[in-house]
């Protein structure tokens, strides 16, 4: 894989705003649609002030889009950042993968070595 800086600080900001568990649970409830703060905020003991911050956070990493519709002000997931970790995790699942099936492998080997030797143990 080719080390790209630009396409890291953006992983950088994504991995940062996942990094705390308010801005998921807001991610999580813009998968159902689009919300102002107030209904954003809803669920949690927190200032509106201090949602926005996180609101902040996660428009910066391009993870939502804020509209304007009159007075009301709709925040909007935007999933291509995630697309980008999920594109960035995927090269290390390969390589677990590969690496459960060496393990498989090993161990269908000894599992036939012991078949093939019974009184052999060990």
């Amino acid at each position: 894989m080719v080390y790209n800086k630009a396409h890291s600080d953006r992983l950088s900001a994504t991995f940062a705003a996942l990094a705390d568990p308010t801005r998921r649970a807001i991610l999580a409830r813009l998968v159902e649609g689009p919300a102002n703060v107030k209904e954003l905020a809803a669920p949690f003991r927190m200032s509106l002030p201090a949602i926005s911050k996180h609101l902040k956070v996660l428009e910066h990493a391009g993870l939502i889009s804020r509209g304007r519709e009159a007075q009301w002000r709709p925040c909007k997931l935007e999933a291509s950042p995630l697309k980008d970790v999920a594109d960035w995790a995927e090269q290390y699942r390969r390589f677990f993968e590969a690496s459960f099936d060496r393990l498989d492998a090993y161990l269908k080997g000894l599992q036939t070595k012991q078949k093939e030797n019974p009184e052999k143990e060990k």
